[in-house]
């Protein structure tokens, strides 16, 4: 049997988890330096001083990650004076102001703590930094060995970030446990870690389900709330140990599918990532998968989900017309994303999809009533399934 190793998250999760900075980073050393995005800075460098006053822990500067998640910006950071002189990094904001400061702490050895701005992503605990060009196009994921040191997960300061992020988060983080299960359907060889990876990612989709709603209400008034918690725990945890161990090999055969392929497959109508975010284009493309995959009673259930807290439903709430699919599904299928699949996935299963995804919406309001069961299979059959 092959050795290895894997390496989870530590974090911790409160409304005044700050407190613990000192405790937990001074082992490492007593100077920080602060980099993230201007807006998480400004939110957050009232707290990060308070917390760290009279301990320990001195912050020497607070440093601008450069806006862009790219080489160029780790380089140019590398040579910052105050980076050079810090102990340890504390990394500040949302997903790509982290993935900048994880990906220059392995450059420089230097460690790594995480506070993220907005819950939208589980970058605080992973072991990749998504890297673009300097430009914004998609480049790489920069994979390594080890997560940050620590993830400090302030629920008094996500509450007040814009619902949005929270909101699109949860598209992202749901999709990760149909993706895992799909892609891993039929593997009775399956590593422990890939194995472990699948079982994990159902708690990405339960409590979406269960506290996802109230949550998205209670971010909107800036209410820190125990179901806005265990959302933001949802999104940027459990998601982030799922995918730590679906990537254990840095392959992406158990971490993603078909759902983030039609995410790419948008992206090539350049409105998709100027007007919408990640996560909500695929907490859309799942919708697609459960019907490739015929799931049917899964797909009215995230359909109503997707419905209940505004996200997407038809092409139309992506921008999209029927005159487009032919190219979106094309894309689709040139993305690595769906290659990992039980079944191989065609233009005819997802022009299929795409079109029972429209008579659903075109005839959605005459089931209402409740729809009957095969007798034979006790699955439900809904009017467009032949």
């Amino acid at each position: 049997m092959e050795n290895y190793s894997i390496n989870l998250p530590s974090y911790s999760v409160g409304d005044n988890v700050y407190e613990k900075i000192e405790k937990i980073c001074s082992p490492y050393g007593s100077k920080a330096v602060v980099i993230g995005g201007h807006k998480a800075i400004n939110s957050a460098k009232e707290l990060l001083i308070s917390a760290t006053k009279d301990t320990k822990v001195s912050i020497i500067d607070f440093v601008w990650y450069g806006g862009e998640s790219c080489f160029e910006n780790v380089d140019e950071l590398a040579e910052n004076e105050s980076v050079k002189k810090a102990d340890y990094l504390f990394a500040v904001g949302g997903g790509k102001a982290l993935d900048t400061t994880k990906c220059l702490a392995v450059k420089i050895n230097k460690p790594v703590f995480t506070f993220p701005t907005i819950a939208s992503n589980c970058s605080p605990v992973t072991c990749v930094s998504i890297m673009y060009t300097k430009e914004g196009v998609f480049k790489q994921p920069f994979f390594f060995e080890k997560p940050p040191k620590h993830a400090f997960i302030n629920t008094s300061l996500l509450c007040k970030s814009p619902s949005k992020y929270l909101w699109a988060g949860m598209g992202d983080t749901y999709a990760k446990y149909f993706e895992s299960s799909v892609s891993s359907r039929g593997e009775d060889t399956l590593v422990h870690y890939h194995r472990l990876g699948v079982v994990i990612s159902q708690m990405c989709l339960e409590p979406i389900l269960k506290y996802g709603k109230k949550a998205l209400e209670d971010n909107k008034n800036k209410v820190n709330s125990y179901e806005f918690e265990q959302t933001v725990l949802s999104i940027a945890i459990t998601t982030g140990i799922a995918s730590i161990l679906l990537t254990a090999e840095h392959i992406i055969d158990y971490n993603t599918g078909l759902a983030h392929g039609i995410f790419y497959g948008l992206t090539s109508f350049p409105h998709i990532e100027e007007n919408h975010i990640h996560g909500e284009v695929v907490g859309f493309g799942v919708l697609i998968l459960l019907l490739v995959d015929k799931q049917y009673d899964m797909f009215k259930k995230m359909y109503d989900f997707n419905e209940s807290v505004g996200l997407p439903t038809s092409i139309a709430d992506v921008e999209i017309e029927e005159k487009d699919l032919p190219a979106v599904i094309k894309k689709t299928l040139e993305m690595p994303d769906p290659d990992h699949n039980p079944n191989v996935v065609t233009e005819e299963m997802l022009a299929d999809a795409f079109d029972k995804l429209s008579n659903y919406n075109k005839t959605k309001k005459q089931w209402e009533m409740p729809i009957p069961r095969s007798p034979r299979t006790g699955i439900f059959r809904l009017p467009w399934i032949s």
